[in-house]
């Protein structure tokens, strides 16, 4: 069982867990994810390490409720448990001093952008990094991404925070009046789509995080399989991070809604329980 120590809501809809979790907590490098699971018979889901703290022997997850699953776990308060928490699972990002990054981070994808943003700036790099959400409340994080960040851009799609657009519109912002040696961008499959196809008409190197459907998190169940450059990977064995413009997006998309209804159903049936 891994106990709370720490809970925060950022909003009706998301949650930040600190989670005592010692040997992950050490092991843990940027990118990493965990596979958990809340009761004996409980849903696998992944969800990927936002912060850890090795002398605390805690990791930080920040969680969206979505389905059944994801809802269960916001539900936890501080010093309830998490009956399984496996990890740290996929490959770490690949950290150099490359110049210039610019880290794009759409809703809760800015939880696991943070750890990347601290690891390249440690690395010498100049971070960029614009941070999107549909309004204000769902702006996670940002004071956190203002220590390791050089210049941040905030886009709302209401505009009721900073500048009101889409995470695309504020990344060609900065590509316009920066040099940019790298991308990263980490959001909902469709965020990562759109960004990657900006990037592409400047041609500058983006990395993506994928999210695809993830079963085991070890390459056994082949559920999280993605078209890579015309080739089968992997998500949670040679990913979660691949490069953006060789990714099948449409292929994706489409594996991500396979389970539209039966998800739809299972959460009808927990309402009813609780």
């Amino acid at each position: 069982m891994y106990r709370i120590v720490d809970k925060e809501i950022f909003s009706d809809n998301v949650v930040k867990l600190e989670i005592h979790a010692p040997r992950i907590a050490k092991k843990r490098k940027a990118g990493h994810f965990v596979i958990v699971k809340t009761g004996d018979k409980g849903e696998r889901i992944p969800l990927t390490i936002a912060q850890a703290d090795p002398s605390k022997g805690t990791i930080t997850l920040v969680i969206q409720k979505v389905g059944v699953t994801s809802h269960k776990i916001a539900r936890l308060n501080k010093g309830d448990s998490i009956t399984d928490v496996a990890g740290p699972l996929g490959q770490a990002t690949h950290i150099e001093n490359v110049g210039t990054v610019l880290c794009a981070g759409g809703g809760v994808g800015i939880a696991p952008l943070l750890p990347i943003v601290e690891a390249m700036k440690k690395k010498g790099n100049k971070v960029m990094t614009v941070l999107a959400a549909r309004s204000k409340d769902l702006v996670i994080l940002e004071d956190q991404m203002k220590l390791f960040s050089d210049e941040i851009v905030v886009m709302t799609d209401d505009g009721s925070y900073g500048n009101k657009g889409l995470v695309t519109q504020g990344m060609e912002e900065v590509i316009k009046k920066t040099k940019v040696d790298q991308v990263i961008a980490i959001g909902p499959a469709i965020m990562m789509k759109y960004a990657s196809l900006l990037t592409k008409k400047y041609n500058i190197p983006t990395l993506v995080s994928l999210n695809s459907i993830m079963v085991d998190g070890t390459g056994m169940c082949g559920a999280c399989r993605v078209s890579v450059g015309g080739e089968t990977k992997f998500v949670c064995v040679d990913g979660p991070e691949f490069d953006g413009h060789e990714v099948d997006f449409d292929e994706l998309l489409s594996r991500l809604g396979a389970y539209k209804e039966e998800e739809a159903v299972a959460y009808q049936n927990y309402l009813k329980t609780i």
